[in-house]
This record gives structure tokens, C-alpha cells and sequence, in this order.
């Protein structure tokens, strides 16, 4: 079994601290748990980015720049993933479905990656799903001309795009901008498990996904809130490398709510390592990854 890369999302666009208190807002906030998961053992941070006293989502570039810098200050080694996956929510006006919604956030591709041409991280995520969200309210949306213009910017700045794919559809597109070439290289893909209309967070599920990536792919698989341990320890036992923090899952097990990232990395570690596996160094990710040798 080579060793298995340990993914760290540190926060994403849902929980708040009403739902537990130790979710991180401000980019102090953030970077400071980054690196404590990176003392923990994960090998890569995927990083979004709240506004400091709402905690809403943000994408201003001044916390992502902020977030990066005080990482790499740190001195601590790990890979740094930014997220792209904002701004392709779409919520038709109920007497005027043709217009957009107050919920609505679609900008310009070039937008959405801005900070990552900016900042230069090992790896960004590119979200290749279009899915019914919050209930059926709303819908993400990431057209093949989008996502194809966001790959050949992240890509021209020297970043690997993590494909993240919501159902076995994305593998399909991944399938068709490789074949156009727009997408280079050996990929590597996060399957993201157990989101309400996505792909159900089973067994059988990764398998099938898996069974569809490119031959020679590196892949990991996740599944959201109760379903994240267990699809941690599915991932590695199929071959695939593993993720854990706040964006995905908030406790450390029923009724516990988790302290920290550095907490929720430190039982994925372990689970890793009781079913026979090692967790990759950041080096390690690195030459299992193709990425240069330092962040």
C-alpha cells in the first residue's frame, strides 16, 4: 500500500460557529488551524476563505492572500490547495425564473481563479459538477467553456487542478477535456461523496467512480457529515487517498463536536494507519503528485 495523502479541509462555505464554536473565520484563523493539521499529519490544506466577522463566504483575495502568507511564514511544510469553486451558484427568481436571485453568485471564470494566478499554490480544486443544491432552491453550475477556461489559467501559472466530481457525469466531462487536451498530465480527482443530489456516500458508489477515472489517475474519496470516517477508511482500503476537516464533517464522532482541524486529522492519521496504512509526508505527496519540490 503506498502511502496515502491526507487531505485537511480546513473550512468550506457551510458550517457557522452556531453549529460549532471552533470554526474558523478570519484569515489568522484559518492559517493557524492549516498549520496545526499540518502538525497533525496532513500532507495537503484545501483552503476557502469566510469574512472575519460574519463568517460568510468570501472570496475576496486580500484573506486569501493573508490566509497563503502567514502559511508559508509558518515555516511549516505542507501543500497548499485553494479552492475555485465559488461563484456558480445560480437561484431563478420565482416570478421570473430567467433572472437571478438573490442567492445567485456567478462571476466570470477568470474571477473565480484570480487568486490562484495571484498566489501560485501547488494545487487548486476545479469543481466539474452542475447540481441541484440547498434543497433544490438553487443550482451550481460549471459549463464546459468555464471550466475549460479555468483549467488552461490555473495550469498556464504552473497549479495542478484537483478535479473534485460530484457524480459519475464530472468523470465523464474529465473524460472529454483530456481528450481535448485542455486538461495535461496524469490527474488527480476528489470524489465527493454524500451531498443531497450527488453521489450517495456508499460503498458501491466509489467503487463505480473509481472504476470510470483514467487510467493512472491519483484519486480520493470523501464522504460528508456521519458518512466521513467511514468513507476515509473505504477510500484507503480501495486504494485511494483521504480527506478530513470542517468544510466536510464537524465532529469527531456522534455528539462530539470537534476542537479543531488538528484534532479531526490526528483520528484520520490513526484510522489510516490501524488499517495498514502509512500517511504521506508532504514530500512524499509531492513525487506521488508530479509537484515541484517545495510550496
Amino acid at each position: 500500500m503506498k502511502p496515502t495523502i491526507l487531505t485537511c479541509s480546513v473550512v468550506g462555505a457551510g458550517p457557522l460557529r452556531k453549529d460549532n464554536p471552533a470554526i474558523p473565520y478570519s484569515p489568522a484563523e484559518i492559517a493557524q488551524q492549516a498549520v496545526e493539521a499540518a502538525n497533525a499529519g496532513a500532507s495537503v490544506v484545501h483552503l476557502h476563505v469566510r469574512d472575519p466577522e460574519t463568517g460568510a463566504p468570501s472570496i475576496e483575495f486580500k484573506h486569501y492572500k493573508e490566509v497563503v502568507e502567514r502559511i508559508r511564514d509558518s515555516g511549516v511544510d505542507v501543500i497548499i490547495n485553494l479552492t475555485t469553486g465559488p461563484g456558480a451558484r445560480f437561484q431563478p427568481k420565482p416570478d421570473s425564473p430567467r433572472e437571478a436571485g438573490p442567492l445567485t453568485n456567478i462571476i466570470l471564470p477568470e474571477q473565480r481563479c484570480e487568486h490562484v494566478c495571484e498566489l501560485k499554490p501547488d494545487i487548486c480544486s476545479l469543481d466539474l459538477n452542475t447540481l441541484l443544491g440547498r434543497n433544490g432552491t438553487t443550482a451550481t453550475i460549471n459549463l464546459t467553456e468555464h471550466v475549460t477556461r479555468i483549467a488552461e489559467l490555473v495550469q498556464a501559472a504552473g497549479v495542478k487542478p484537483e478535479l473534485e466530481v460530484f457524480s459519475p457525469g464530472d468523470i465523464v466531462l474529465a473524460h472529454d477535456l483530456i481528450a481535448d487536451g485542455v486538461l495535461k498530465g496524469r490527474q488527480l480527482f476528489q470524489m465527493v461523496l454524500g451531498t443531497k443530489y450527488g453521489a450517495p456516500a456508499t460503498t458501491q458508489m466509489m467503487q463505480a467512480m473509481q472504476a470510470m477515472l483514467p487510467e493512472g489517475s491519483e484519486w480520493a474519496a470523501f464522504g460528508i457529515g456521519r458518512l466521513a470516517y467511514p468513507m476515509l477508511g473505504q477510500s484507503v482500503l480501495l486504494g485511494g487517498h483521504a480527506r478530513m476537516g470542517f468544510e466536510d464533517n464537524i465532529y469527531m464522532k456522534r455528539g462530539v463536536l470537534a476542537p479543531g482541524n488538528g484534532a479531526m486529522i490526528e483520528k484520520a492519521a490513526r484510522l489510516i494507519e490501524d488499517l495498514g496504512g502509512t500517511v504521506a509526508t508532504p514530500s512524499e505527496a509531492r513525487e506521488i503528485l508530479g509537484l515541484k519540490t517545495c510550496s
